[in-house]
């Protein structure tokens, strides 16, 4: 299947289409940028990882091995600021937040990474990365604090296409840069590798000092690590591409000698009702207020994958309830086979329908198409449900039982490719008659495993509730809401 790759994917460097050919056959790396764990997932996190996870999905059904790796941030100045304003460790607020991402994550059907990173595990090869570049001239100490040159890399700033004079502003990415730091670079747009501890600061020693890893060099020292000197692709929301993507290239390139990424994929931005989500405009949406609606875990994958991964997503009531309509049809073909094979006969292993899936694997081969795929499923499950409203309606038998056997497998096969996957019918009668006391029970139990840190006990309760459909929404007050998954 593979030998016949037609796959196009937009590269945002090359900034056009190209053919997509791995390093190594049949094998895909992929690593993607994680969050900063100092506060719950909101809508833009859920849209990014559940595009990854699509393209993942989609690599594996080609046939490729894929590799896929996404790190946690768990050393940041937001996160400082939040341990300090609540009495904590920096270690503290990141488990929390850690274990709140795969609580809100999980019900979006993302699959697991391989490998979860933090930057705390990697101070080593952090370190490591930043005395190549020294001992190449691509960095300089001054003080406590190592800098990249940006000058001594000519090739900086060929991922955004901006200019020396746009690069200034925002350089140093998430690190303040006071008046004390500009006198120490050589340039501007010289970005800090390893800042020298502050008072009161959680800070790691190295030959330089008593310090903390730059947001950027953390990136690239866990690429090296797990995946190697060059992968296939590195993803990330659009507004990392600089100064955080360009600033990972000229660290690894510089450091490697050669280029990190073969493909580089950004998703486009989330907006809200037409602007920019930011806490400030209250706009703010989390994945748990979303789930806590409560709102079905697939209206909100269906309502990310219905807009192009480049393109700009509006958030919107009207573009909510359009995905739960959608989904509602979705849901009836995709239990179409639950509810009628018995009486129409069906026997097993019944074959896929083959111009079907071409018409779906040439959506998905133009840049992960997923609007395009989505037209296919559509198709397939109107069809479906329209026939099965004349098995009910009527009473009458189709002529062709194995056509429609057919096309129901079909559009099972392909929405397991977009990670859509619908609840049957008989779980959904056994969630609702889980004892609410043993609900109640379980979530008294994973609360008393939170408090003395036993986070894996805590996760085991979180995933056998999980296996009901119950879904665990904790809240910041220490409130623990449930929320059954249709």
């Amino acid at each position: 299947m593979i030998n016949e790759m037609t796959l196009k994917i937009y590269n945002s460097q090359t900034r056009r289409l190209e053919p997509f050919v791995t390093l190594l056959p049949g094998r895909v790396t992929m690593y993607c940028c994680g969050v900063t764990v100092y506060d719950y997932c909101h809508l833009g996190h859920a849209r990014s990882y559940i595009i990854w996870d699509m393209v993942r999905r989609y690599l594996q059904w080609w046939g490729y091995e894929v590799t896929y790796v996404q790190n946690f941030t768990d050393i940041d100045d937001k996160i400082l600021r939040r341990a300090q304003q609540e009495g904590v460790s920096m270690a503290d607020i990141s488990q929390r937040f850690i274990e709140a991402y795969f609580t809100d994550i999980r019900p979006l059907n993302v699959m697991d990474a391989d490998q979860y990173p933090r930057v705390t595990d990697n101070i080593s090869g952090i370190q490591q990365l930043i005395q190549v570049l020294l001992d190449k001239n691509y960095a300089y100490a001054v003080d406590g604090d190592v800098y990249f040159h940006v000058e001594a890399f000519g090739e900086y700033g060929k991922l955004s296409g901006r200019s020396q004079s746009m690069m200034q502003a925002g350089a140093s990415g998430r690190v303040a840069v006071n008046d004390l730091e500009k006198t120490k670079k050589k340039h501007p747009s010289d970005f800090a590798l390893w800042k020298s501890a502050k008072p009161e600061e959680p800070a790691w020693h190295s030959p330089w000092g008593e310090g903390r890893p730059g947001w950027h060099i953390e990136c690239s020292a866990m690429v090296r690590a797990l995946l190697g000197e060059t992968i296939d692709i590195h993803g990330g929301g659009g507004d990392l591409v600089f100064p955080h993507h360009e600033n990972e290239i000229a660290q690894s390139e510089a450091a490697n000698g050669k280029p990190l990424a073969k493909y580089w994929l950004h998703n486009g931005m989330v907006t809200v009702n037409g602007e920019k989500m930011s806490k400030s405009l209250g706009n703010f949406t989390t994945i748990r207020e979303l789930l806590n609606r409560p709102l079905d875990p697939m209206v909100i994958r269906l309502f990310v994958l219905q807009a192009h991964y480049r393109k700009p997503l509006d958030f919107t009531e009207e573009a909510i309830s359009s995905a739960t309509n959608g989904w509602q049809t979705l849901q009836q073909g995709l239990r179409f086979g639950e509810k009628y094979e018995d009486r129409l006969g069906w026997q097993k292993n019944q074959e896929l329908d083959s111009a079907v899936i071409e018409q779906f694997k040439a959506a998905m081969d133009d840049d992960f198409n997923s609007p395009g795929g989505l037209a296919v499923l559509f198709e397939l499950a109107k069809n479906l449900r329209r026939e099965g409203n004349l098995l009910t309606h009527e009473g009458k038998n189709p002529t062709d039982s194995d056509n429609l056997q057919r096309q129901w497998q079909t559009l099972v096969h392909l929405a397991g490719i977009l990670g859509l996957e619908a609840k049957s019918e008989a779980n959904l009668e056994d969630n609702q008659n889980f004892d609410e006391a043993e609900i109640t029970k379980l979530i008294q139990q994973r609360n008393e495993a939170r408090k003395v840190k036993d986070y894996a006990q805590s996760d085991r309760l979180r995933e056998q509730l999980q296996e009901k459909g119950i879904t665990l929404i904790d809240h910041p007050n220490g409130e623990t809401s449930i929320v059954h998954s249709s």
